[in-house]
């Protein structure tokens, strides 16, 4: 699935948790000053933000299949190399980052492994390949969750996202073993984000970004209240925080 959605569309649904993930994930990779890291698969650019701070636009470069998210990737981290792309061909030299990371982006890709590979590649002999995803599979990601557990409420055939690869504790390591990286560790990253009430909750699903937004958008309008109403209930009145787990893997090129 590739995001078409406007860049501020996707700061108003998951923007809120990239912020943190990205921080945690860079922690994560062993990101640190003097290295060049890569950020595959940038969308908006909460990561490649995170990575230019820590080592310095120019050390930094990202790549994005959608035009959208690669303008405004450029906009926000100016000096950074970012280019549109694919994960599964990355555009760059074997061997040139020091560490190469991937928020959120493993479940998307149109073949996983390859993609994992190509990460691999582009890093140089003992730096870092680190990607995340949300825990859909056990249901860590409580935004996530709460909406497939309303929409199951609704019509318990629904797709939902459990079926992601990179989703389920574990899989990422198992990925990364498969593309023989070496030294593979992983774990979980915990991050919270706030909202005002139910609305600041709910709009940005009517959005139409990522998988949620885009089977949201498949229902009658009558359906659609009819999730809202069933997340409503599922959520606190007033002001409120909801955590999220993201799975990750750590492995040495």
């Amino acid at each position: 699935m590739r995001f078409s959605a406007p860049a501020d569309h996707y700061d108003r649904f998951m923007g809120r948790y990239s912020t943190g993930l990205a921080a945690a994930l860079a922690d994560a990779a062993g990101v640190r000053s003097g290295q060049r890291a890569l950020d595959v698969g940038c969308g908006p650019g909460a990561l490649t933000s995170e990575l230019a701070n820590r080592l310095g636009a120019s050390r930094v470069a990202a790549i994005d299949p959608a035009p959208l998210f690669v303008a405004a990737c450029r906009e926000r981290n100016p000096g950074t190399d970012v280019r549109e792309g694919v994960a599964e061909q990355l555009p760059w030299d074997g061997g040139e980052f020091d560490a190469t990371l991937c928020c959120l982006v493993v479940a998307f890709m149109d073949d996983p492994e390859q993609g994992v590979r190509e990460m691999k590649r582009v890093t140089q002999p003992g730096g870092t390949v680190t990607a995340c995803m949300w825990d859909i599979a056990t249901g860590g990601m409580t935004m996530l969750s709460t909406f497939w557990a309303a929409v199951k409420r609704i019509n318990p055939d629904a797709p939902a996202e459990h079926a992601l690869p990179g989703t389920a504790e574990g899989e990422l390591a198992r990925l990364f073993d498969r593309v023989d990286l070496d030294d593979v560790v992983g774990g979980a990253l915990t991050v919270s984000a706030d909202y005002t009430g139910f609305d600041d909750f709910w709009d940005p699903f009517m959005l139409g970004v990522g998988p949620a937004g885009a089977y949201l958008q498949t229902l009658s309008s009558g359906d659609q209240a009819e999730v809202r109403e069933a997340c409503r209930a599922l959520l606190p009145d007033g002001a409120f925080s909801l955590d999220a787990r993201a799975w990750f893997a750590r492995g040495q090129a």
